[in-house]
């Protein structure tokens, strides 16, 4: 007989969630603390699956190399997502087999929806790539990278994704009315302090955004859109028409470090931003990937190098001001699709969350090898 899992929540006076797990059949309970202002329990479907695979017979053809591309016939991850119409969309980073190892091949965006956020109808052709355009020197030939995703609440979807030349990563963003056709505006530091940031490595941003109406929409929090960003710490930048952005720096002139890795837990390496961030009634809610460092250095009750999904909170008052942070991930590696591929130490790296039919979904990267999904009902 197949184990049932069950789910139980109880909260503390002081606002703590306990999630216990019990499986029938098997005498096993397993107990973690959530904080109050969290989003989660987070949970993957019944057997769980990869949403998006790798496809071999998958082709275009590419403007910069005048070739026929097989171009996510290795690998298929880190997925931004949106709500349009009656469906979820999901972008995902897509790569080749043009090289060897992460970050050496050419990476293109694709272009999946569902109607119940599980099952996905892919395009077969990608939707944002290295062209002959305004942006080829910054894109070509690493690609375009691990998108985030967001919409106005006038219908323009907003995407933040990295810009791979092989020399220096840019975050970059692009505009869409129809989720296919993109304006690329380039990198969004470009003109803030006189171009300082421009060749600045920069990657990793998760916009702003709130639930109006039972829609997830780009919100201004104190008459400016706001997005959290960084991949070895987190910093805050604000804009006043979503495409050019002015990072926040301190007295010295340099970027402020919100958030930074800590010693002895699951995000002792990196604190890389994830999906758009939701400012609540409590406050700013951010999911971030955490990684962790080997040895004693990082938290040794994870593997070493593994991504695991953080969540902090933001002051909406102030913004820059870190209210609580949880001590625990609240999603890590589990499944054998998320410990095996490009990345075997293990990766659940968070991309996509959308608010769809009364729950949030979450889209996350597998071992930088495929799509996965977890739900949360609130």
């Amino acid at each position: 007989m197949n184990p049932v899992l069950h789910f139980f929540l109880s909260r503390s006076a002081a606002g703590i969630l306990a999630l216990s797990f019990s499986v029938s059949g098997c005498a096993q309970t397993t107990t973690q603390s959530i904080r109050q202002w969290s989003l989660a329990p987070f949970l993957r479907p019944a057997n769980p699956q990869p949403i998006i695979s790798p496809n071999a017979k998958s082709t275009f053809q590419d403007p910069m190399s005048g070739k026929t591309s097989f171009w996510e016939a290795n690998d298929t991850f880190n997925p931004a997502a949106v709500v349009k119409g009656d469906s979820i969309y999901v972008l995902y980073r897509a790569e080749d087999k043009s090289g060897v190892g992460i970050g050496e091949r050419t990476s293109r965006l694709g272009l999946a929806s569902s109607a119940d956020g599980l099952t996905m109808q892919t395009r077969p052709e990608p939707v944002l790539f290295p062209a002959d355009d305004s942006q080829k020197e910054f894109e070509w030939p690493g690609g375009c990278e691990d998108p985030r995703l967001a919409v106005t609440e006038d219908g323009t979807y907003v995407m933040l994704y990295t810009q791979w030349n092989k020399k220096v990563p840019r975050l970059a963003v692009a505009t869409s009315r129809d989720l296919i056709s993109w304006d690329k505006h380039g990198s969004v530091f470009r003109k803030a302090y006189n171009g300082r940031f421009f060749d600045v490595p920069s990657k990793s941003a998760s916009i702003v955004t709130s639930l109006k109406s039972g829609k997830q929409v780009i919100t201004r929090v104190n008459g400016k859109y706001l997005m959290y960003w960084g991949e070895k710490f987190i910093n805050l930048a604000t804009s006043d028409d979503l495409i050019n952005w002015t990072p926040e720096v301190d007295t010295r002139g340099e970027l402020s470090a919100l958030v930074s890795p800590r010693p002895g837990y699951f995000d002792s390496q990196l604190t890389e931003c994830g999906p758009p961030a939701v400012l609540t009634k409590q406050g700013i809610v951010l999911l971030y990937n955490g990684k962790n460092e080997p040895g004693k250095k990082g938290d040794e009750k994870y593997t070493a190098n593994t991504y695991a999904a953080g969540q902090v909170l933001f002051d909406k008052k102030n913004p820059g001001k870190v209210l609580d942070r949880l001590d625990k991930p609240f999603f890590v590696p589990q499944e054998s699709f998320e410990k095996s591929g490009q990345y075997p130490a293990g990766t659940v790296f968070v991309e996509g969350l959308v608010y769809f039919k009364d729950k949030w979904f979450l889209y996350y990267g597998c071992a930088d090898s495929r799509v996965g999904v977890a739900i949360y009902k609130p």
